[in-house]
């Protein structure tokens, strides 16, 4: 049976929940195609401040990987966004030149940040908040500048606000109101939170009105309308968003300030929908991703049904927020403003910092404020969707988190019909059922089959707490666990792979329950790595369990090509290797040769399936930039050359990078050796570090040059290179030992504190002596990388033609 072709134009939150509900509805029927312009998976765009904040990795907030696609076989193509819609003839061409038809198509286009129109607005350093890419100029940026200048005091402005002050940088938030989130919050709560993010570095400047940014090619400031001015080196616009409608109003939709819907969000095309941001509902255009999420399941429903007869439609929301603005809990909902024919209930404590109003109009709440204890939210937006007369409810029960502490808890107090989770619409009684109709027992659990908590997670604490009154447990102590598919540790994974002597992936599934009979992109590569660790001479590493880097032996890049590195130790090369990689780039026209950070040089553009001929023609190990793994080993150019070097710093580092090259880590681990303080090769911010002092080396350990800057610690001070070797196995092995899969020495260290470390290391000399031994065990597996690839590269080829796989860029883990 031919299946229905729905093609997505969009890969936002809204999009792709449209599209989880509909195969949760219809799992075989529909073949889906999704655009996405950005170069990423669907990730979680609330999220984006604690990329910012260094509190998550891009990773860390991604809400479908690769593998999710391929597993619904879905057709992924990112980083490239359609350009043209033929409605009559039901087509539409991506910017590449991708030609797809459909059934059904769906406008998910999201909305785009609004740039102030200002003189200079063009400049360098004038960037918005919207996506990973913001992120990451905000992070290159605090690496060279100090002052930051953030126009806007709504939430994303404050957030990014926050963001900078993590990354050091002095931070100017500049609003045209008088109070600070003025769409969220009353003028009384806008104070105090004010005054509380002015105690955490921030500066403020209200009733401000910017005209100018000002400098040459680059900000160094911005003028206002009362004729003052400040400094800036950054500015970063946070003032609203505009729908992304252009390609609607080209393709022949009605559009206002949106694409127009209906209520089962149908556009003035035939079988042409639109959710989300770009969607204008009724004349509203929602922004919070509740109302979205709402849009998106009645579309799947009606989609699915073919009717309008049996769904309800989409009647509206009422929007309410609920999040923690840089550390302060903040809840608005409905129409929180006084007017003339509506009264207050206030409660104002300016010792706790709480604040909290509750609108009403003819008995019925309409309206709320909440700041500092945000306990109440739920129940109080039940009472504004319900339209409850509350003239006979006391205080105590409109506020019951103000009662005294022998008050049952809020959430033990809820109806079932009470909401839990906003952003995804999810009842206390939904979660309730769920717990005890699939014996869920963890939050991730609930989370993976609820959604409760899946987005901005605010809600997170209520939905423990629920799982502790549901079960009777203490869930809040309870560790969570591997991953979805199974409710035990990392820690107890382990442990019952030594124990049972389990020795294949698929055997550790089975025999220790999972609930997914082929795991998932979490925990394969972690079960992977685990039977590698614990068996190293029996084990043979299981490919498929890899991710997709690690499966191809390339970088993947966001047009679907790869980045091949080649290893060169220490960064020393000679002409041989340099006439290789010249010959093989200008026989498979590879676009582009770069110089990396870890001293090697990058082919990039290279097509898949020219892999294995690239790395047979280089002739050259891989430099594994892909791994979890060693990856490079950065020097100085040392005592031979530098007049200040101390040691052979190029020796020891080419040493050292032959020694633990492909050996498999928890996560990816850099080196750097410096001849002396003066630290060239950047030895301070390495997994390890060793820097040569006079007649002397210094270990450093635990250091981090990425988002989560960390300075690396001393280890040690030893004499002779053989030491240095000796100290970085026991280190290495001990890592790899007890981290948990995914954890950066920086982690595992401020984890389990250096002096623990230090303890096994250097105080037990039994335990050292077999730490080493485990180490040069796990070593002597090592394989010639170089055969591995071809080897590897060829049978990945051969299955992934047999599979056909869909998806352009990712497929897999």
């Amino acid at each position: 049976m031919n299946k229905e072709k729905v093609v997505l134009i969009g890969n936002g939150m809204a999009g792709i929940r449209t599209l989880e509900e509909i195969i949760k509805r219809e799992p075989s029927r529909f073949q889906f195609t999704v655009f996405g312009a950005e170069p990423h998976p669907n990730y979680n765009r609330i999220l984006l401040s604690s990329v910012l904040q260094g509190d998550a990795s891009v990773s860390d907030i991604v809400l479908n990987d690769y593998d999710w696609y391929e597993r619904n076989q879905i057709e992924l193509f990112t980083g490239d966004a359609v350009v043209r819609v033929d409605c009559r003839k039901k087509e539409v061409w991506s910017a590449s030149g991708i030609k797809r038809t459909y059934d059904r198509l769906i406008f998910a286009t999201g909305s785009d940040p609004f740039m102030l129109p200002l003189p200079g607005a063009e400049k360098e350093g004038v960037i918005a908040f919207r996506n990973i890419a913001d992120c990451e100029s905000m992070i290159n940026a605090a690496k060279s500048y100090q002052k930051a200048v953030v126009i806007g005091a709504g939430l994303l402005g404050l957030e990014a606000a926050r963001g900078l002050l993590n990354l050091k940088m002095d931070v100017d938030v500049i609003h045209i109101a008088d109070h600070l989130m003025d769409r969220q919050l009353d003028s009384d709560a806008g104070k105090m939170l004010k005054a509380e993010l002015e105690q955490q570095g921030m500066q403020f400047h209200l009733n401000k009105k910017t005209v100018k940014i000002n400098g040459h090619k680059r900000v160094k400031g911005i003028s206002f309308s009362d004729q003052t001015s400040i400094k800036a080196d950054l500015v970063v616009m946070a003032v609203g968003i505009r729908p992304n409608v252009q390609l609607a109003k080209q393709s022949g939709l009605k559009v206002n300030q949106a694409i127009v819907v209906n209520d089962y969000m149908e556009t003035s095309e035939e079988d042409v929908y639109a959710v989300g941001e770009c969607a204008e509902h009724r004349g509203i255009v929602y922004g919070l991703v509740a109302p979205l999420y709402e849009q998106g399941k009645v579309l799947a429903e009606h989609i699915c049904t073919n009717t309008s007869n049996e769904v309800s439609g989409y009647k509206g929301s009422i929007v309410s927020t609920k999040l923690k603005v840089s550390g302060v809990n903040v809840f608005s909902a409905g129409a929180f403003r006084d007017q003339d024919e509506t009264k207050s209930i206030r409660i104002h404590d300016e010792f706790a910092g709480v604040y909290k109003k509750l609108v009403v109009k003819n008995n019925q709440v309409v309206g709320a404020v909440l700041f500092g204890d945000t306990n109440d939210a739920n129940r109080i937006l039940s009472l504004i969707r319900s339209g409850e007369d509350i003239s006979a409810i006391s205080k105590a029960a409109l506020f019951p988190s103000e009662t005294n502490d022998s008050s049952p808890s809020v959430v033990a107090t809820m109806a079932d019909e009470e909401t839990i989770c906003g952003c995804n619409g999810v009842s206390k009684g939904e979660i309730v059922c769920a717990i005890k109709e699939q014996g869920l027992s963890t939050v991730a659990e609930i989370r993976q089959c609820t959604n409760a908590s899946r987005s901005c997670g605010g809600c997170k604490p209520e939905v423990a707490e629920l799982l502790a009154l549901t079960t009777g447990t203490d869930i809040m102590a309870k560790p969570e666990p591997l991953c979805g598919c199974t409710e035990l540790t990392h820690e107890a994974v382990v442990a019952s792979i030594r124990e049972m002597g389990l020795s294949y992936v698929r055997e550790v599934i089975s025999v220790l329950g999972w609930k997914s009979e082929e795991g998932c992109s979490k925990c394969r590569p972690a079960l992977n790595y685990y039977l590698g660790l614990i068996s190293p001479l029996d084990y043979t590493d299981d490919a498929h369990s890899r991710f997709v880097n690690e499966r191809v032996h390339a970088n993947i890049q966001k047009d679907g090509t790869f980045s091949v590195v080649p290893r060169m130790y220490g960064g020393v090369t000679n002409p041989e290797q340099l006439r290789k990689i010249a010959d093989v780039a200008e026989k498979y026209n590879v676009p582009l040769l770069k110089v990396t950070g870890g001293q090697r040089i990058d082919l990039l553009g290279v097509e898949k399936e020219k892999l294995p001929n690239v790395w047979r023609d280089l002739g050259m190990r891989s430099g594994y930039a892909y791994g979890k793994t060693l990856r490079t080993v950065k020097t100085c150019v040392g005592e031979d050359f530098c007049r200040f070097g101390t040691q052979d710093s190029i020796s020891l580092g080419i040493e050292i990078e032959k020694k633990y090259e492909g050996l498999n880590t928890p996560h990816k681990v850099k080196m750097a050796v410096s001849a002396c303080p003066r630290n060239c090769a950047e030895s301070g911010i390495k997994d390890v570090g060793i820097v040569g002092v006079e007649g002397a080396w210094e270990i450093y350990v635990g250091g981090n040059g990425g988002v989560d800057l960390r300075s690396a610690e001393l280890l040690c001070k030893v004499e002779t290179n053989e030491e240095v070797m000796e100290t970085i196995s026991a280190f290495l092995q001990y890592y790899r030992e007890q981290a948990t899969y995914l954890e950066r020495t920086s982690h595992w260290i401020e984890r389990v504190g250096l002096e623990s470390i230090k303890k096994v290391i250097f105080d037990d000399s039994i335990e050292r002596a077999a730490l080493i031994e485990r180490m040069e065990m796990a070593l002597s597996r090592h394989k010639d990388p170089w055969t591995e690839i071809v080897e590897s590269e060829e049978k990945q080829n051969q299955l992934f033609e047999k599979k056909k796989i869909a998806v352009k860029q990712g497929g897999g883990m």
